[in-house]
């Protein structure tokens, strides 16, 4: 975002040549395999999805009031959480179009936006205006380890992102934890969270899909999987072990395939 013409070129051609070297391509998600495919051109068979990794807790999940508690936050308001760059195809003006309609049907909906960038300002303008300053707040950058605890104090994770999305790391950050997370049928968000329930997937990325999804959740008219359904989910397809060991072997074939 906000690069130049002539920046844009120069960057592709050299990741054209890059790819066009490779012996194989890792990327995270098929729809970047897709992209590589229609875009760069590169050959499929060079291409094997991996999905990103996370590490696995070694504690048990925190209590949500607890971690509620050492964060600071209400104990008897709804939370939804939202970690993102705030940039625009991050789509967090999009989340806050889509709460003012959620606070209609519960009306002490809050939302906790962790990040930072260039739309911080121009966002609580947007908060200001609308009136949802006791609705939406914006947290600015949160550390990691209180990162985990904001997860965990959450009822849900939301990822409104409008374009351009690889994978979505902040989906599984949030599932180990025992938080569910809707996406937007975005890049390779669906990938992440299909096979945990395809109802995380929203209609669209638009502010009245994503507000019918995060009021159904909240009023359990979709109700979302459980924490331990999540956490367990997140664990068996996205611990490092298990990702490090395929990567491990796509290494192993380009070397053979180099191999005199």
């Amino acid at each position: 975002e906000g690069s130049g013409k002539l920046s844009v070129a120069a960057k592709r051609f050299v990741e054209k040549r890059v790819y066009a070297t490779a012996g194989r391509a890792i990327v995270l998600s098929n729809a970047f395999k897709r992209i590589l495919v229609d875009e760069y051109g590169v050959d499929e068979q060079k291409i094997v999805v991996i999905p990103g990794g996370i590490d696995v807790p070694t504690k048990a999940m925190p209590d949500r009031r607890e971690s509620r508690e050492r964060l600071g936050w209400p104990t008897d308001r709804p939370i939804v959480f939202c970690v993102r760059r705030l940039a625009r195809r991050m789509g967090i003006d999009v989340l806050i179009d889509a709460i003012s309609i959620v606070k209609r049907i519960h009306p002490d909906v809050l939302v906790m936006i962790a990040g930072k960038g260039q739309q911080q300002s121009e966002l609580q303008s947007k908060i200001n205006a609308a009136s949802l300053t006791d609705h939406v707040r914006l947290l600015g950058f949160v550390p990691d380890d209180e990162l985990s605890i904001a997860y965990a104090a959450a009822d849900l994770s939301v990822v409104p992102s409008q374009s351009l999305e690889g994978f979505g790391l902040v989906t599984i950050e949030s599932l180990v934890q025992g938080t569910p997370v809707l996406v937007t049928p975005v890049g390779g968000l669906p990938e992440v969270v299909e096979g945990l329930d395809p109802a995380l997937i929203l209609e669209s990325s638009r502010a009245d899909a994503i507000a019918g999804g995060i009021s159904n959740a909240l009023s359990n008219l979709n109700a979302p999987p459980t924490r331990t359904a999540c956490r367990e989910y997140a664990v068996e397809h996205f611990a490092w072990p298990t990702i490090a060991g395929r990567v491990a072997k796509v290494y192993e074939q380009a070397i053979e395939d180099r191999a005199p």
